[in-house]
């Protein structure tokens, strides 16, 4: 192990050089227009592995394609299942840019630039460790499979009848995944709960055209006013979701686990200047650390209806739409509270309105054994480079990917990302701290050393 990590330090540069060309292609899956670039960061990918010795193949099923490596050292060691995403958010709005989201800048030890964090970063780390390991000792410590898909900021539609079709092909003890946050600026931390989604766009139609507002306002139900009640009525002044059944299947949080989250270093003043407001809103009885990770929420991403360009147009508008997404916990399920949801628009529709209901996507929670010998393994690697135990947390975000894993698979995950909140994912000015990365590769090669047993 020592070899591998010496090897590190005096590859530091050559590292970032590479890292620095993967972040230059544009690989937006969600505009089809970027195709041609997308599937150049796959091919940079396999290039490395190919490189590195490992058996490589591109899957491209129905969609962007999926990269796979592997390298068997043989049947006695555990084998890691390790997942990545190399495609990256759109990078509008581009104004809001410091520095071109596609040429990645280094400033004060941070690189800028989109994907830096989230995830060609995390994913190249994974890469360098096992260089370190293949060109130090000539193999690695275990088995390693790679799965990096090209479509993960579009739903990942392909990945999952790719992994129920080579079921045999992935076949591993664990899997590995970097694409989490750690707690805080040098607070070493893992993921163990990951929050589910369900992901819904409604629409009221009133008159079958726009109206003039004067003509015909005072006999005609507007549909912006309807849809904005209905969305009004989905809290209650405690701040819970109205959905009938909406926390029928919410586990308690255990006194161990409201405990735990007392215990992490987290100052829900400084959260709130950071958000930029002046106090937090959560549902009554819970914190705010409580509230954002561990809790299921409901909130109205996004609502449209009638005029909204410069100046005054008097319409009363046929049409009224919004989107709205829900974090869920383990046990709810997006199929579940999809359907709840339904019920209640369709509830407390008004009987001058015709609705639409589309189901855009949704995705599981999941929670890990934080005794496993991979989360053992983990927390010790991590104290070896941090110099402290890690803590085992909960996060809001959602993974899909995870619960598929368990379900078709049969293997849990180690979330094991080196991220911050604040590393702007999905925002312009996109970053992530070099000394992260660095620590990051640091992590994945003493936790393979480990892990092996």
């Amino acid at each position: 192990m020592q070899a591998a990590l010496d090897y590190l330090e005096r590859n530091r540069d050559r590292f970032l050089k590479l890292l620095l060309e993967f972040l230059e292609i544009p690989s937006i899956s969600a505009q089809r227009a970027y195709d041609e670039h997308t599937a150049r960061a796959a091919a940079f990918i396999r290039a490395r592995l190919d490189d590195a010795g490992f058996k490589t193949g591109l899957y491209h099923g129905d969609g962007l394609p999926t990269v796979y490596g592997s390298r068997i050292e043989g049947d006695v060691r555990p084998t890691l299942l390790l997942y990545g995403h190399y495609d990256v958010q759109p990078p509008d709005p581009l104004d809001l840019w410091d520095s071109p989201p596609f040429e990645p800048v280094r400033r004060d030890g941070i690189l800028y630039g989109r994907g830096t964090c989230d995830d060609k970063g995390q994913l190249f780390m994974h890469l360098k460790a096992a260089e370190a390991y293949l060109k130090t000792r000539g193999d690695l410590p275990l088995n390693v499979k790679y799965i990096f898909e090209g479509e993960e900021e579009s739903g990942s539609v392909n990945l999952p009848d790719f992994i129920e079709s080579n079921t045999e092909l992935l076949k591993a003890d664990v899997v590995v995944i970097s694409d989490t946050a750690l707690f805080g600026s040098g607070v070493p931390s893992i993921t163990y709960g990951l929050r589910g989604l369900a992901y819904v766009e409604v629409t009221l139609t009133g008159p079958d055209r726009d109206l003039h507002s004067g003509v015909y306002g005072g006999a005609i139900e507007n549909p912006v006013n309807a849809l904005a009640k209905i969305i009004a009525g989905l809290h209650d002044e405690d701040h819970r979701v109205t959905i009938d059944g909406f926390y029928d299947s919410v586990i308690p949080l255990s006194d161990d686990e409201r405990a735990t989250f007392a215990s992490l270093p987290f100052d829900d003043q400084e959260w709130i200047e950071e958000v930029g407001v002046d106090t937090a809103r959560t549902e009554k009885g819970y914190t705010v650390l409580e509230g954002t990770t561990a809790r299921p929420t409901l909130d109205c991403n996004g609502i449209w209806g009638g005029y909204t360009e410069k100046g005054a147009k008097t319409v009363l508008p046929s049409q009224a739409s919004a989107k709205i997404s829900m974090r869920l916990v383990p046990d709810q399920t997006p199929e579940d509270i999809t359907e709840k949801i339904r019920s209640h628009f369709e509830k407390h529709l008004p009987p001058t309105m015709k609705l639409t209901f589309t189901d855009l996507h949704g995705g599981y929670g999941a929670l890990v054994d934080t005794n496993s010998p991979a989360m053992k393994a983990a927390a010790k690697a991590m104290e070896g480079v941090y110099g402290q135990k890690p803590f085992f947390v909960r996060t809001g975000g959602s993974i899909p990917i995870v619960a598929e894993f368990k379900k078709l698979l049969g293997l849990d995950t180690v979330l094991m990302g080196f991220g911050l909140d604040s590393d702007s994912i999905h925002s312009p000015n996109e970053c992530f701290g070099l000394d992260r990365f660095h620590q990051g590769i640091q992590t994945i090669i003493r936790f393979m050393d480990i892990y092996k047993g």
